[in-house]
C-alpha cells in the first residue's frame, strides 16, 4: 500500500512540476515539496519489506503510468491507441513485479 501511495504521490510531484514557473508559484512548490518528500519516504518505507530494486521499478512504473494518465485526462497530451496498450502494458509489469516482490 504505501508504494501505490508512493508513486501516486510521484505523479503528484511531476504534476506540481509543471507549475512550479521558476520558483514564482508558491503553492506549486509547496506542493511539489510536499509530494516527493512523502513520495521518497513511502518508497523507503516499502523498501524495507520488498527489495529495493522491485520497489524502486514499481514507484517508478506507477508514476509514469499515473503521469501520463494526467497528461492525457487533464493536459491535453495525445493519446493514441499504440500510446494506451503502451502504458496498459507497463501497468501489466508493474502488477507483475509486485507479485513477484
Amino acid at each position: 500500500m504505501a508504494l501505490l501511495a508512493g508513486g501516486l504521490c510521484e505523479a503528484g510531484f511531476t504534476t506540481a512540476l509543471r507549475h512550479i514557473d521558476g520558483g514564482r508559484n508558491i503553492g506549486a512548490l509547496i506542493a511539489f515539496l510536499l509530494s516527493v518528500t512523502a513520495s521518497m519516504g513511502l518508497l523507503a518505507l516499502a523498501g524495507r519489506q520488498i527489495p529495493m530494486g522491485t520497489a524502486y521499478a514499481v514507484w517508478a512504473g506507477i508514476g509514469a503510468a499515473a503521469t501520463a494518465i494526467i497528461g492525457v485526462a487533464f493536459y491535453a497530451e495525445p493519446m493514441s491507441i499504440v500510446r494506451g496498450l503502451l502504458i496498459a502494458g507497463l501497468i501489466g509489469c508493474i502488477v507483475g513485479l509486485k507479485a513477484l516482490g
